[in-house]
């Protein structure tokens, strides 16, 4: 399958939602205090219409099979910010395009100043977290930012070269 990865568009949202929702009740993460229940999962590209953030997402043979975005989470330290709603489609993993996807949040936190990017898994994305730490991402002994996700017991800190 050959990937296209571009900037998130409003008639993308939609779909986007819909992946979101569906990872998250395949590890049966359909709880409060997750992106499931986030008021900004339906509207991706309203969310990340503020500065210093972005959202992108993958097409292959021209549909969305997921996405991934960098937001300056309100509580993060000036020089950090958050990765958030990294979600592809079951047929899209272990394929590198989330590796892709992440390489391109992580280039693009340190063109905008960026020092540190800051994320929250769960142990029941476990293939996530993996991927996260082959990145460089190393554990958190406690969250930072107030994100909201308060079932995420899962912390990690990457710290972008430049």
């Amino acid at each position: 399958m050959e990937f296209n990865i571009r900037k998130i568009q409003p008639g993308d949202n939609k779909a986007m939602a819909l992946i979101i929702r569906e990872s998250l009740k395949e590890f049966s993460l359909d709880i409060p205090g997750t992106a499931y229940f986030d008021e900004s999962t339906d509207n991706l590209s309203g969310a990340f219409e503020i500065a210093r953030s972005a959202y992108f997402v993958a097409l292959g043979d021209d549909k969305i099979i997921g996405g991934v975005g960098i937001y300056p989470t309100d509580g993060l330290p000036e020089d950090t910010v958050e990765l958030v709603k990294m979600y592809l489609i079951p047929a899209a993993r272990g394929k590198g395009l989330g590796k892709m996807l992440m390489k391109k949040c992580i280039d693009l936190a340190g063109e905008l100043g960026y020092k540190n990017i800051y994320l929250e898994s769960m142990p029941e994305l476990k293939s996530a977290v993996s991927a996260y730490e082959k990145l460089g991402f190393e554990l958190l002994d406690k969250p930072i930012g107030n994100t909201g996700h308060y079932s995420c017991s899962i912390w990690m800190l990457y710290k972008v070269e430049g």
